[in-house]
């Protein structure tokens, strides 16, 4: 199994900037190869490591997570990852090996693997091999609610969680969900969703929650809003509650993204949801 990162790199002066990125009220469309070396970050409590911010709450904009693709070179990593004792994280390797500890228990992940990290953990991530770690972050400020227990932190893989089918789609449609919908523990999920060639989403879904989707694998055309978009590989999108959409898989090989949705909670009721 491989998953899709940013490129990095610089294209060369033969490339003409006529470029495919969208950025709309509705929708962002931010394509892999806008993901270049000169657009990254240098983090806080981080060593050799880079990063690409792909979302960020701002107005008119995503409005509950940031996401981050995080490269670590060997050696690298963070004692100190995070700097908002109410965030919570979760982390998906797509390439590498990362030694993650969790509360002071030791986590070897590979390509595949799934961490989820409560708000307020003591955690951190190192590079112990030989050649870049990258892996995909997002960022949550935790909603606790009276009476319902924070969720414990967990790590898995892709490769050991079973797709769970969705109804009536005979079977070219699947999301491997790492949490289950019923836990009211968790404020959002990150799953990963999967279609067959041909297969699609056969309404143009238009709901509350928001999302960042981050294709690993495949192609599709996508609907946005009133716009049908082809995405592949390393292309990330944003959409803001109420954004209409739907997919077409393409090519031939399974169309894959890992999809961030905020969950199981009362919308707050002021302008903005402050």
């Amino acid at each position: 199994m491989t998953y899709a990162f940013p490129p990095g790199g610089l294209p060369g002066q033969d490339v003409m900037p006529d470029g495919r990125a969208v950025f709309t009220d509705a929708y962002a469309f931010i394509p892999a190869d806008t993901m270049r070396d000169i657009v990254t970050s240098f983090l806080p409590g981080w060593q050799a490591t880079r990063a690409w911010i792909i979302a960020r709450p701002l107005t008119g904009f995503a409005e509950t997570f940031a996401q981050y693709a995080v490269e670590v070179d060997s050696g690298g990593g963070s004692e100190t990852p995070e700097p908002d004792s109410a965030a919570e994280a979760i982390l998906f390797v797509a390439e590498g090996n990362m030694r993650l500890m969790i509360n002071g228990k030791r986590h070897d992940l590979t390509a595949g693997g799934y961490a989820y990290i409560p708000a307020g953990t003591d955690w951190s991530v190192v590079n112990l091999g030989s050649g870049l770690l990258k892996f995909h972050w997002v960022r949550k400020r935790y909603e606790a609610v009276a009476g319902i227990a924070a969720p414990e932190a967990f790590v898995t893989s892709d490769l050991d969680v079973a797709p769970t089918e969705m109804p009536d789609c005979d079977g070219v449609w699947a999301t491997t969900r790492f949490v289950e919908p019923t836990d009211l523990r968790h404020d959002c999920h990150v799953n990963i969703v999967t279609f067959q060639p041909g297969g699609l989403i056969p309404f143009a879904e238009t709901h509350v929650m928001e999302h960042g989707l981050y294709v690993l694998q495949g192609t599709a055309r996508y609907l946005l809003n009133q716009d049908w978009v082809d995405v592949g590989p390393g292309d990330f999108m944003w959409l803001r509650a109420f954004c209409p959409q739907a997919c077409v898989a393409t090519g031939n090989e399974p169309f894959r993204y890992l999809l961030y949705k905020d969950v199981n909670r009362h919308p707050k009721l002021t302008p903005g949801g402050l």
